[in-house]
This record gives structure tokens, sequence and C-alpha cells, in this order.
């Protein structure tokens, strides 16, 4: 083989406001050893066409080939309006890209956007109105996105059953422990949707001319579109060997023994696709034996073989470089609202340069995860001056200043590190990411992080129930969580908040009081968007590997050879009806856009359920109740996040100094001697870029050299006037 070029392909379907970065990861890793390395996100390029003048016109002809017995209720309404359809979509699909701010007011007034059944279902407008005072750019947004919904319903009934918005054919692969219901699928005619899908490829195969395809599969929702893909790759162009590797095998195919697999892919990486990715191009190069492969499946004759004998390790954070998204389009990609909640809207709106603080999870004990698995199990913190280096080079290639940090859950110090180079380099981001719900995140150090750009936080609650986070090893108390959330309330900082019922043991009680205390939570401003999950039993958690430690019985599905990760198990001490979710659902809607905050929990299901034992006034009696002792104060470093201090020293014995921000002033005045080691402090503290790294005044250091009395003398400037106003402007311990 001459050396490979590769083509690395997100197959639909995803996010449609940005890529999702696997590939743009793994194009900057491979790019950076030499290879030649193109990317497409098939998905964004599929729905595009459908979402076009022709291609609706290709949908309603398919629609008129059908009878009118055939077709639903709402199909037919739509077929009727099927010209103001395909006169609307382009406009639409270019101010949902961001192109054409103007056509707002059109789509607000009204009569323009065809309205079909989505429009008469849209609870929020029923609700709240139509509230002149929204913002329009959003209510149009918002409208939009209930046209494409209507759309994309059409096609789901009438010509592609596997299509949605955000994922395609995710029934065919979740749960598939058999390969025959993909087998199956991949037998039948091409849709329309397929088509569209396989004709993408082919431009950039025929652009690209690859040796090595690589199909990310972050999801059960990409794995149909992968193999379609390989199904066509393999029967036209054999001699392109096709790879499939990401999420979805790297937690659902680590037993895969089906060879049918096989017929449509050449090879299968689990993950992290650094290190396999590398060794396959040098096995293919002929520079390694195939027993020196790592973490890949392939076939030999009808057998699956697993060989993972490299002996070089995975590549540290240091060494995999700067995700690139050179090659992909962010042009065509589509902001979409279905809902206004400014936290839960971050999905969905906008384009996200994405990158990692840690590889992994440095808390690893949560009995429901996959904590075994190497993507949570090996963790490794990204030095922050590296963090901002990559950061820079993304913004010079996309001109985009925000920021998504998809860990696993990002840590407190990595953070912490992150936000003071960020500070002093003095580069303006905005970002966001996923963290632990735990005491670390105090009110100063989420100032810090507000104050280096942070918007938005998201992370695992659970459970609002101390006795079931203490069996699932989560680490937090719901009491702590509060402490954590109006920490980020009073920077500014957004909430979301993961959670799940039906965890083992659980009653009906527990779950209804954590609906309680989240309703408080919501109530009191300290989380802004939430989403609540049915507890599932994986193949690769604590749980699922022993569930008769936590009262659960197994029974099913039984693995036939392919995927294995979602596990059926019985719970011999409760049993959690489905009418349960869909009123912890209901309320969680409601609860994001603001409205039946007063409500009692109970209303929100069909059956009676017992009373809460939680006091309503639970969160005021925590946020009343003064922070908790920090016992790392000592060890901590002052850090100045206000402007430039004013001095006026033509006062006498006092100075008077000037404490700005960027929102507020604060006067001070202090005796000369004082004024000066103040503004020496202030100064130390300043985050300024520095070789080698800035060193911070640290609290126990300035207190025992404080020259007005020494450490019982800091104490009481400590919480004099003067002090408090310095830390309300921007003094901080972190």
């Amino acid at each position: 083989m001459a050396f490979p070029s590769v083509l690395l392909i997100i197959p639909p379907l995803t996010q449609l406001n940005t890529p999702y970065p696997s590939i743009a990861y793994l194009t900057g890793f491979l790019r950076s050893h030499g290879y030649r390395t193109h990317q497409a996100d098939v998905g964004i390029e599929m729905v595009l066409a459908l979402f076009s003048k022709n291609g609706l016109n290709r949908v309603f002809g398919e629609l008129r080939t059908k009878s009118l017995e055939e077709l639903p209720g709402e199909a037919r309404q739509m077929l009727s309006l099927s010209r103001a359809y395909e006169e609307t979509i382009d406009p639409v699909i270019r101010f949902l890209q961001g192109q054409d701010a103007s056509l707002a007011s059109r789509i607000c007034q009204g009569g323009f956007l065809p309205q079909g059944p989505r429009f008469s279902m849209n609870e929020l407008d029923a609700l709240q109105g139509k509230d002149a005072s929204r913002n329009q750019t959003d209510q149009a947004k918002h409208m939009a996105t209930l046209y494409l919904e209507d759309l994309a319903d059409l096609v789901q009934a009438t010509i592609s059953p596997y299509f949605a918005l955000s994922r395609y054919a995710e029934s065919i692969a979740s749960q598939a422990t058999s390969y025959d219901g993909i087998a199956e699928a991949l037998e039948q005619p091409l849709s329309l949707t397929d088509k569209w899908m396989i004709e993408a490829m082919w431009e950039h195969v025929e652009q690209s001319q690859p040796s090595v395809v690589g199909f990310s599969v972050p999801f059960p929702g990409n794995l149909y579109g992968a193999l379609r893909m390989g199904q066509h790759l393999r029967a036209r162009r054999p001699e392109i060997k096709v790879v499939l590797g990401g999420g979805y095998p790297n937690t659902e195919l680590r037993r895969v023994r089906d060879p049918r697999l096989f017929e449509v892919v050449d090879f299968v990486t689990l993950d992290d696709g650094e290190r396999p990715l590398l060794c396959l191009l040098e096995y293919l190069l002929d520079k390694r034996k195939e027993s020196d492969l790592c973490r890949t499946f392939f076939r030999s004759g009808q057998i699956v073989v697993w060989k993972n004998g490299a002996s070089e390790p995975d590549l540290p954070q240091a060494e995999v470089g700067t995700p690139t998204y050179d090659g992909l389009n962010l042009a065509q990609y589509i902001s979409v609202l279905d809902t206004l909640n400014p936290m839960h809207r971050l999905w969905s709106d906008g384009h996200w340069n994405k990158l990692t603080v840690a590889h992994g999870c440095y808390w690893k004990q949560c009995t429901f995860c996959d904590v075994g698995l190497d993507y949570i199990g090996r963790y490794e913190v990204s030095p922050g001056d590296l963090l901002v280096d990559r950061i820079e080079i993304m913004i010079d290639e996309t001109g985009r200043r925000g920021f998504h940090f998809v860990d696993e859950a990002a840590p407190p110090v990595g953070l912490k590190h992150l936000a003071l180079s960020l500070l002093e380099r003095g580069v303006t981001i905005s970002w966001w990411g996923n963290v632990r719900f735990e005491p670390a995140f105090t009110v100063d150090l989420c100032r810090l992080l507000a104050a280096s750009g942070c918007i938005a936080l998201s992370a695992g609650l659970e459970a609002a129930c101390d006795r079931l986070l203490a069996l699932v090893k989560k680490g937090i108390t719901v009491d702590q969580t509060v402490r954590v959330v109006q920490a980020c309330q009073e920077a500014g900082i957004l909430v979301h908040a993961y959670l799940m019922y039906g965890l083992p043991s659980e009653t009906i009680r527990e779950t209804l009081e954590s609906l309680e205390r989240v309703r408080q939570l919501f109530a009191n401003g300290l989380i802004q968007s939430a989403f609540w999950h049915r507890f599932t039993t994986t193949a690769h958690s604590p749980i699922g590997l022993n569930p008769d430690a936590f009262g659960l019985e197994l029974i099913g599905p039984e693995f036939q050879g392919f995927a294995e990760n979602d596990l059926l198990h019985c719970d011999a001490q409760v049993s959690i009806p489905d009418w349960v979710g869909e009123g912890l659902r209901s309320a969680l809607w409601h609860f994001k856009e603001g409205v039946e905050l007063q409500r009692d929990v109970r209303e929100w299901f069909p059956e009676r359920t017992p009373k809460p034992k939680v006091k309503r006034t639970w969160v005021k009696q925590i946020l009343e109740s003064g922070s908790e002792p920090d016992p790392s104060l000592m060890e901590k470093k002052f850090v100045w996040i206000g402007g430039q201090l004013d001095i006026d020293r033509g006062h006498g014995q006092q100075c008077r100094i000037i404490l700005p921000n960027r929102t507020m002033d604060q006067e001070v005045r202090l005796q000369q001697g004082q004024a000066e080691w103040f503004l020496n402090l202030i100064t130390r503290a300043t985050p300024i870029h520095q070789p080698g790294g800035h060193r911070y005044p640290i609290f126990k250091e300035v207190r025992a050299g404080y020259p007005f009395g020494g450490p019982k003398g800091f104490d009481k400037w400590w919480q004099s006037a003067s002090a408090q106003k310095a830390k309300t402007v921007g003094l901080l311990l972190v």
C-alpha cells in the first residue's frame, strides 16, 4: 500500500449546530504525524440536502406517488402546503445558519411559515403567550425549529422511518445484542435520506481519494449510517480499508464476535483512537506486525480476532495535538431552539470549539458508571498553558471564541489553572463544561471561572437524596450541592443537573423527595436546567458487574455476539412504574420554562403518591445557615480579578484608594503604610503572564508576614470593611 491517506467521517446524526469533536481531534493528531487526513460530517450534509427546496421537492414528489389512504392526516395537510414549504425552506435554513437575521421579523409576524402539528402542540406559547418582549431572534429560531420538526416528523412517518433531527436509526443499535436486526436493515432498499448520505460520502471519497476511511460512532444513532456507508465502500471500492471506532464501540462492542460486522468494515478499534490508528496505519504500511496492533478487532476467515500487542502506551495529553476543524464548513451548521431556556439551549445553539481539560474522571468511584473503561479510568490533566495554546490556535482557525470542555468531570484544580492562564495571557473566550458538584467549587473559585469566561456548568446530581448518593458512591451530599450551585449563582454561572430515578432500592417517596428538592433549586434560581432519565444497569459498571450486592437480578438481554451494554434488571426491593418518569419529565419541562414552580410535586403524577418528607423551606434554611468552614484556607492563593487601582495619597496620613471592576467601584481609606502593603498585595495577586509561571501570594504566608500586628492583626484587617469591599470587587482566595 502507498503511504495511506485517511478520510474520517461522522455518520448521521449528531448535533446540527456544531461538529461532533472526535474526528477534529483525530485529524489534528494524524496530521501532526504526517498523514494526509481529511474529515467530513456527512450528517449535516444529509440534513441540508433534505432541508432544501430541491430536497423537499423530492420528498413531496414521493408522497404524491402514494395513495391518500396510505398517508397520515397530518401528512396530507402538509402535502397540500408543499409549495409553501418549498418556498420557505431555503430562507429558513439561511436564517438558522446565521446568514439572514432580517428574516426573524417576518417569521414572528406570522403568516410566513406553514404551521403543522408541532405548532399546535407547542406548550411554551400556550403557557407564556406570544410575549412581545421576548428576544425576537430567539422567538423566530424557536418557531423555525417547530417548522423543521414538522418536516422531520413527516419524513420519518412516510419515507424514512430512521430519520430524526439528532439521531439516525437509533432503535436498530439500541440493545443490539444480536447483529440480526442490523443485517436485516442493511438488506433493505435505500431510503431517500440514505441516498443523500451515500451521495455525500462519495463526494468526499472522490475528492480525497483515501486508502483508509474511519467512521467515528459516538452514539447508537450513528451506527446504522456508518455501516451503510461501509457497505457501499466495500462493494464499490474494496481496496479502501474501513475502520470503526468511537464511543459506541468503546462501550458496546468490547466482546463483538459476529463475523458479519466485518462484511461492511475491516477493523474495529476501542478506546482512545490515537494509538490504535497509528498502529493500524503502520500495519497497513507493512511497518508493524499484525500481532502488534493496538486494541483492534478484525476478521480472519470466519473468526473475529482481537489484537492488543502494541508495546507503546496511550498518548499523553501533551502529545495528542490540537483539534482542527479544517475541512468542515462551520458556516453550514444550523442552530435550533426547542426551548428558550438559557442553559439548555447551549447544546443546540451556535458553534462551540471542543476541548478537554482532563482525560478520564478523577473520582471514578460511582457505582453506576463505566469506571473500569479507559475513557473514565485513565485520568490525566492537561496543563493550563497548553490548553490556552490550543485555544488560541483554534480561535485563529475558526474565528470563534466559544469553547465547550467535553470532560467526563473537569477537575476544580484543572479549571483553576485554566482560568488563571486565560487571565494571565489576556485571552477572551466564553466557555462551559461538565464538573462534579463538590465543595471545591467555592464562591471565589466560581467567580474566578466566571472572570475567565465561564458561562455555564453541568454536573451529575443523580439523586437528590443522601441515602441514594451514598449507595452509588457519588461522594457528595445534597446540602453540599446547594452550596455549590449557590456559588455558581453568585458568580453568574448557569447550571444544568443530570438526574436519575429508579436507582437500586429507590422508593417512590424518595423520588418525590428528590423532585421536591429539585423544585426548590429551580424556584430559588440555583439551577436553570435539568434532565431526568431512568437508571439503567450497564455491563461495565460496578452495579452491572455485581448486581447481587445492590439487590438486583439481571434478566437480560442475552449476549448474542454483537453489542453489550444496557442490561435489563429486576429490583427485588422496589418497583418504579413508568408513570413516575412521565411525571418527572413533565415537571422538569415546566421548571425549565420558569412556570408551575410552587405547585405541589405530587400533582405531576396521575397516581396517588406519598407526601415528601422535605420541608418546603429546605433550600432557604441551607442558604441562611452560612457557609461551611474551609479546611484548605491557609493554602489558598490570593487572586485579583478587579481593575487597576487608583490611589490618591494626598490625604495626610491616609490614602484614598478606588477599587474598580467592570460593573462597580468601591472606595477604601487606609493608613499610608497599610495602603502600600495593600497595593503590593493586589499587584502580586494580579494575573500576569510570566515565564515559568506567576507566583501568587499564599494566604498563610501573607497572614504570617503581615507587618501590622502579625497574624492577629491580619485577621482583624481581613474582617474589616476595607477588606470586605476588596473581596466584593475582586480579591479572591482560590
